[in-house]
């Protein structure tokens, strides 16, 4: 046999490189383990993260890396999808699933992040070759190779001959239609719409909250937080919150500032009042600061969750007091009354999109019936265990009109004993046009706090 000249050599060296094995880095195989987890089998990504990072060696640059990754992914992918769908050969529902989230990342990396674009093809290509196979990574290539061709500019231009304003802030903000829908019913101008939907694809920061009788703000503050604008007890914090042994030892917590406001203004409303229940608790936050307010205000609080597993979340911060398990559907059972009851009911969280990525894409407006039917049956029960002249309080992490004042006129309708309490009395001053009807209504993209709501009635003697 004749021996292989040094062009046959290369040759083969040069195939032989071809198939070497895979080597994506650890980040990206994190990430698209994750966005698995979250888009095809219904896990949650800031439960999921956390548990991750934590059991994880990478360093802090990485883990940003990582954080960045997984939720703009998640939060952008309908706009990733409709770049995708331009170069794609076929629908994005007949692609195989890896490849669709492989995709994603790859746009995300080359439009929203300081990835060099060579850098994000290749990368995410080897990523491919690793978790979906070597024929499926070349399709994964193509793609992607078309889409670094243009910038994002050029590929929303399509989006300028669009008409429909719901259509058309759909894509480029990346909301199912049915909520920048939602949006127009209340704000009816697109402007403010479009301020809303913008914020919520920004990242919100930790925020810490001080649990009176525990700690104070101004201990926050000393351990490096920004005093929150409109609650007393909240600190804007930029690190990460279990590294403060206040947080640790179960002195403070981590809690929007909306959040802290609704609890806030519901103990200002009932702080004369003897006993105190928070029907719906888990996972906790608003109950463990009503139930240190409380504890300051020597009144006697109950904490109510449905979920054995959340009410062990709550019973680890409400102190002394009972965190009882059951439906809150079935309290008038108990054969107990309470002179003020806050319903922070289950709902659709768009107040929270900035916070839970996936979020938006995994409510639909079908989901709104069983809710609503939800949070009235909830209301119903609070109320009929709510003692003459007791407060009521109706929450929701959702601005939508039928979570907020739909059902305010639906509870002043099937019951005449109660009347609303003009709820602006009891706002922090500085706190302006956050009242829609007599109750609370909190906008993120003006008050840089999740969209929370909050109405006040009174039971008559």
């Amino acid at each position: 046999m004749a021996p292989e000249s040094p062009q046959v050599k290369t040759l083969v060296k040069a195939r032989r490189d071809s198939f070497k094995s895979p080597k994506p880095d650890a980040p990206r195989v994190l990430v698209f383990d994750l966005l698995t987890e979250v888009n095809r089998k219904g896990g949650y990504s800031n439960l999921l993260l956390p548990q991750a990072l934590s059991a994880s060696n990478f360093e802090v640059r990485d883990k940003g890396f990582v954080t960045e990754l997984l939720y703009g992914t998640l939060r952008m992918q309908g706009r990733h999808d409709y770049i995708l769908a331009q170069v794609s050969d076929r629908p994005l529902s007949e692609v195989d699933s890896g490849i669709v989230d492989i995709c994603r990342m790859g746009v995300h990396q080359l439009f929203e992040m300081r990835v060099a674009t060579h850098a994000a093809v290749s990368a995410t290509v080897e990523l491919a070759r690793k978790v979906i196979g070597e024929s499926k990574a070349s399709f994964v290539n193509a793609i992607l190779r078309k889409v670094s061709a243009k910038t994002l500019s050029e590929w929303l231009e399509p989006l300028d001959t669009v008409s429909d304003p719901i259509t058309r802030l759909s894509v480029q903000y990346s909301h199912p239609e049915w909520i920048v829908s939602a949006y127009f019913d209340l704000l009816k101008d697109v402007e403010r719409v479009e301020e809303e939907l913008a914020v919520n694809n920004v990242p919100a920061s930790p925020t810490l909250v001080a649990w009176p009788g525990d700690s104070t703000q101004a201990q926050l503050v000393e351990l490096g937080g920004i005093a929150t604008q409109y609650s007393p007890y909240g600190a804007r914090f930029e690190g990460a919150p279990g590294s403060l042994e206040i947080i640790r030892h179960r002195k403070a917590g981590v809690q929007d500032e909306g959040s802290q406001l609704v609890a806030h203004i519901f103990a200002e409303a009932t702080h004369d009042l003897a006993s105190i229940l928070d029907l719906c608790a888990g996972p906790g936050g608003k109950a463990a600061l009503l139930a240190h307010l409380a504890n300051v205000n020597g009144q006697d609080f109950t904490a109510n969750e449905i979920s054995e597993p959340r009410a062990k979340l709550v019973k680890n911060v409400i102190g002394k007091f009972t965190c009882q398990v059951g439906d809150g559907r079935d309290m008038a059972q108990l054969g107990r009354t309470y002179d003020a009851i806050l319903a922070d009911v289950p709902c659709t969280g768009l107040g929270a999109l900035r916070r839970r990525p996936e979020v938006r894409w995994r409510r639909t407006v079908q989901d709104l019936r069983g809710l609503l039917e939800l949070q009235r049956e909830l209301s119903d029960s609070a109320i009929s265990v709510l003692n003459p002249g007791g407060v009521f309080g109706y929450a929701t992490c959702s601005p939508h009109f039928s979570e907020t004042s739909g059902e305010v006129l639906r509870i002043l309708k099937d019951h005449p004993e109660l009347e609303q309490i003009e709820i602006s009395q009891f706002l922090p001053v500085n706190l302006q046009g956050a009242v829609r009807d007599k109750s609370l209504s909190l906008w993120t993209s003006q008050h840089g706090t999740d969209s929370m709501f909050l109405s006040l009635f009174r039971k008559s003697s």
